[in-house]
């Protein structure tokens, strides 16, 4: 019963199909991987630039609370002068 599946199996044309499968099996593998390895470089640099644009906005919060008057005084001071 195996003597024939092993018969198949080890004569030239069958090892070069079979060569040539695994090969293209090989191929088929690698790209999956790449392809999956380019989205996940996709969802880092949006995470980056996500978090720059939110680093971005905290910074100016900062400056912005920085300027602000120190109390009511100090606010109606600045609106006399016409400083806003």
């Amino acid at each position: 019963m195996t003597g024939w599946i092993t018969a198949l199996f080890t004569g030239g044309p069958a090892r070069k199909a079979l060569g040539l499968l695994l090969a293209a099996l090989t191929i088929a593998l690698f790209l999956l991987n790449l392809r999956r390895a380019g989205e996940r470089a996709g969802r880092l640099a949006e995470r980056l630039s996500t978090s720059e644009r939110t680093h971005e906005i905290q910074r100016q919060m900062l400056e912005a609370a920085s300027r602000r008057p120190a109390d009511r005084d100090a606010l109606a001071q600045r609106m006399r002068d016409g400083q806003f």
